[in-house]
């Protein structure tokens, strides 16, 4: 869940911490919105407004790109929520390439630690920064500062908290390589028990038929995005915010719904119920479970297959 506002945070520390920044890096500009309109990235947006060289390749091994770094001369390069690097990028600085990750490395390497973490139920992780190396998230390791997870953070509150902490952390990172005091650690391999790989659409399905506590962690760490999902009546329903709630009667099916009174909404799982307070139909907007069920004409059954 690496964002753009993760890169301008990092990018502002760095900024205001008086370095000087040769260029910044990032995505060719998107079509986005209704009008197909071109749309630049929050990290371009930012480095416009305050007069910085902006660099936007296609692909990283172009030759004009190549050569408009050799001619930068970069002393040190920082990457932060961007795709992997060729070595003929990384390798280019004389203080060498690091990258911000969202995890304490060497746990839950990937491109979704944030989500992954919150899935698997963790109640701490952190932000490490690393020397990039030919392998993903295995270089050797500069600093790491941890935080803790409160039981009803989100990915989205978790991703804002990382974005902080992960801010600082790059430039006491950069404070430290500049003037020598700093040295990179080996990772120990062992040490990467949990992976955290990009999430598609097929993975975000909700499987109901689980403990209330495995399905509210797997909701709350893809909220606001990926999004959890799950069918109703032969459609799909986005889910992004739930709590957990008290034990179903006995034998009652999985996936079933409960309607407590006219403003609330619970699924059953294998042990409790499941109460969900934000949800979105397909083509509507993100509504408040009361006012779901003020417009919803179907009937409410069940959930999940």
């Amino acid at each position: 869940m690496g964002t753009p506002e993760f890169s301008v945070a990092s990018l502002d520390k760095l900024y205001k911490g008086g370095y000087e920044i040769a260029a910044v890096v990032t995505a060719a500009d998107k079509p986005a919105g209704r009008g197909r309109k071109l749309k630049m990235s929050a990290v371009k947006q930012y480095a416009l407004e305050k007069g910085l060289p902006v660099l936007q390749p296609m692909k990283l091994k172009n030759p004009e790109f190549l050569q408009a770094l050799e001619d930068i001369k970069p002393d040190l390069m920082v990457v932060v929520a961007f795709r992997m690097l060729p070595k003929a990028v990384w390798g280019m600085p004389t203080k060498g390439t690091f990258n911000l990750h969202a995890s304490l490395l060497p746990d839950y390497r990937g491109a979704a630690p944030i989500n992954w973490v919150l899935i698997n139920g963790e109640k701490q992780t952190g932000v490490t920064t690393f020397f990039i190396d030919t392998k993903m998230d295995t270089g050797n390791i500069l600093l790491s500062s941890k935080v803790d997870i409160p039981f009803e953070w989100t990915a989205g509150d978790l991703h804002d908290a990382l974005m902080e902490v992960g801010a600082d952390l790059v430039l006491e990172t950069v404070k430290g390589i500049d003037d020598g005091s700093l040295k990179a650690s080996p990772q120990d391999h062992s040490l990467s028990i949990n992976k955290a790989p990009k999430i598609f659409k097929e993975d975000c399905e909700i499987n109901w038929n689980q403990p209330g506590v495995k399905v509210y962690n797997f909701i709350r760490g893809l909220s606001p995005y990926p999004t959890a999902w799950t069918s109703l009546n032969g459609g799909s329903v986005k889910v992004f915010k739930v709590r957990l709630g008290e034990g179903i009667p006995k034998d009652t099916v999985v996936g079933t719904i409960w309607r407590p009174n006219n403003k609330e909404l619970a699924v059953a799982t294998q042990d409790r119920w499941i109460h969900i307070d934000l949800l979105q139909l397909a083509g509507k907007k993100r509504m408040q479970t009361a006012a779901f069920l003020l417009g919803y004409k179907g009937e409410l059954i069940k959930m999940g297959k």
